[in-house]
């Protein structure tokens, strides 16, 4: 793909420039609703307040302005934090820094090479399991902090919560655990009656102005450095990169995936929009690269904040670049204030934003959809909670994958029928006494269908040739041919003559590639059943009379 197809275009900013106050209202609202999101996913990353802040702003601009949606607002997610933990904990800061900036690069490369629609054939129950997952996993996530315990041990999420609740319960404090409930309340109740206020916000700063005017002990964000830092790449040590290739494609993986389904959400909330996925994959490669250059974590398109900013009335893609300047600002100009934010009221925000990534409805429709689907699901669910999140997509792909190559399998099928014209029951019936049958090839003849073939073709008895009508065969692949090579070696070696109508063109030559067409194809191939037939009544008598 062209890289100039993928560039901005001033047709996407032309609507912003004659009326630009719908966009910089909705902008607004929309940082409001950032600013404690960003704070909290950047401390949960393991690299702090000031890192969620940098990825909200820099990532937030850079996809604004080269993604491939008008509506997409990017930076730190839960999802994304989910992934960003285990890996700070084996390679730590510059690790993550390091990760971010080599999944950017996937990213991009994934852009050129055109594979954005490939998020459209993504199971839905995949989709729903691995999002409720993640709500369970960031809800663990928060138990410590929500719980006012600072150090908690234990390689998995869940480890590290259960270790939270047992300190807790051996010194239990109830200031921490009622500051995050308060919040979390607060952000699920108002958020239901008046939507477009930033209630998680508004929490906060309560939480922050009664904590610090009461002095009540509870810990703090602490110290935040008053703007972005200067460019460096002094956190990639190439010795190092080796290590980080894996866990680089995986946050690539993680960072496609959830933008192309956040940019999906905003074009179904909004009427006449369409996102171009490779123009999307190729702005959040880029601010993938940026943001690790100012201290930044990897970012995605956030679907929260990209629902907030419909909802708020954007209408171009400047709406979310005057969110990431309003956040630029605030760093610039109010990092003190943001210091005093207790973490138990983070940990709320990020509680209650658990609550509202589940979709129950959608949940409760798959489950009753199918055992098939409800099975995928629960799997994916189970192995995002216990495991990681790119282990549970590929686990919840791959059954949804063998379910599928299953059901299609069943639709395949070898059955006696009767001519198209004329006396279908009388000239079947003698055919039979002419020793001669029928089959018809119906669906695909592929590696999860073939060998059934292969059982029903040898149980063929008192036969003396049979025809095999191949014009309803939908798919032929390697292992296809080569059963149905065996079966009429098998069957020819029983002095039963096969022959074949209706042969495609490309199947004939993936048959003719592995050797499978009956007798070699020398004078056994019919364009048309009638004309296999008539040869089939003058081969039949003379097995009789051999026979005899």
């Amino acid at each position: 793909m062209a890289v100039r197809v993928l560039l901005p275009r001033w047709s996407d900013w032309r609507p912003a420039v004659g009326t630009p106050g719908a966009d910089l209202l909705a902008g607004l609202i929309v940082a409001l609703v950032a600013l404690p999101l960003a704070l909290g996913f950047g401390i949960s990353s393991g690299l702090g307040a000031a890192a969620g802040l940098a990825t909200a702003v820099v990532a937030g601009a850079v996809a604004a302005v080269f993604g491939g949606s008008r509506f997409q607002v990017s930076g730190p997610t839960g999802a994304m934090t989910v992934v960003l933990v285990p890996i700070f904990h084996q390679h730590g800061s510059s690790g993550v820094l390091a990760v971010g900036l080599l999944a950017g690069l996937a990213l991009v490369v994934l852009a050129i090479a055109g594979v954005g629609r490939a998020v459209r054939y993504m199971p839905a129950p995949v989709i729903e399991g691995f999002t409720a997952g993640i709500a369970v996993v960031i809800g663990l996530q928060q138990l410590p902090a929500a719980l006012g315990i600072a150090h908690a041990h234990g390689d998995k999420v869940w480890q590290s919560a259960a270790d939270a609740v047992g300190q807790y319960l051996s010194h239990p404090d109830p200031l921490p655990v009622v500051t995050a409930l308060l919040v979390a309340v607060t952000m699920l109740l108002g958020g239901r009656w008046l939507p477009r206020v930033p209630f998680a916000l508004v929490a906060v700063v309560i939480a922050t102005s009664v904590a610090t005017s009461m002095r009540l002990p509870l810990t703090r964000i602490g110290a935040i450095p008053s703007g972005l830092p200067a460019p460096t790449l002094g956190f990639v040590h190439p010795g190092q990169l080796a290590g980080l290739i894996g866990p680089a494609l995986a946050v690539a993986a993680l960072a496609a995936l959830e933008s192309l389904l956040s940019a999906t959400a905003a074009d179904s909330m909004a009427v006449g929009t369409r996102h171009d996925p490779d123009r999307e994959l190729f702005g959040q490669g880029l601010a993938n690269i940026a943001a690790p250059l100012f201290g930044g974590v990897p970012a995605t398109g956030a679907i929260a904040r990209t629902a907030v900013n419909v909802r708020a009335g954007a209408r171009t893609r400047l709406a979310a670049l005057t969110h990431a300047v309003v956040l630029a600002a605030i760093i610039y100009l109010a990092a003190p204030l943001v210091g005093h934010i207790p973490l138990a009221a983070l940990a709320g925000v990020l509680l209650a934003t658990t609550v509202r990534m589940v979709e129950t409805a959608s949940l409760a429709a798959i489950a009753r959809a199918s055992r098939g689907d409800a099975a995928i699901m629960a799997i994916t669910f189970l192995v995002t909670v216990a495991m990681d999140l790119v282990t549970a997509v590929a686990v919840g792909v791959g059954i949804a994958v063998l379910l599928a190559v299953r059901t299609v399998a069943k639709e395949a099928r070898l059955q006696q029928i009767p001519l198209d014209s004329g006396d279908h029951l009388g000239e079947e019936r003698e055919l039979l006494h002419e020793h001669i049958i029928a089959y018809r090839l119906d669906g695909p003849l592929f590696f999860a269908a073939a060998h059934r073939f292969l059982l029903e073709l040898a149980e063929v008895s008192d036969v003396h040739v049979v025809i095999l009508r191949m014009s309803h065969v939908s798919a032929l692949d390697s292992t296809g041919a080569l059963v149905l090579k065996d079966a009429i070696g098998k069957l020819e070696q029983r002095h039963i003559t096969v022959l074949m109508s209706g042969l495609r063109d490309d199947h004939r030559r993936r048959l003719t590639a592995v050797g499978a067409l009956p007798n070699g194809g020398s004078g056994h191939l019919f364009a048309h059943t009638p004309d296999a037939i008539e040869v089939a009544r003058g081969l039949a008598p003379g097995r009789t009379e051999t026979a005899s």
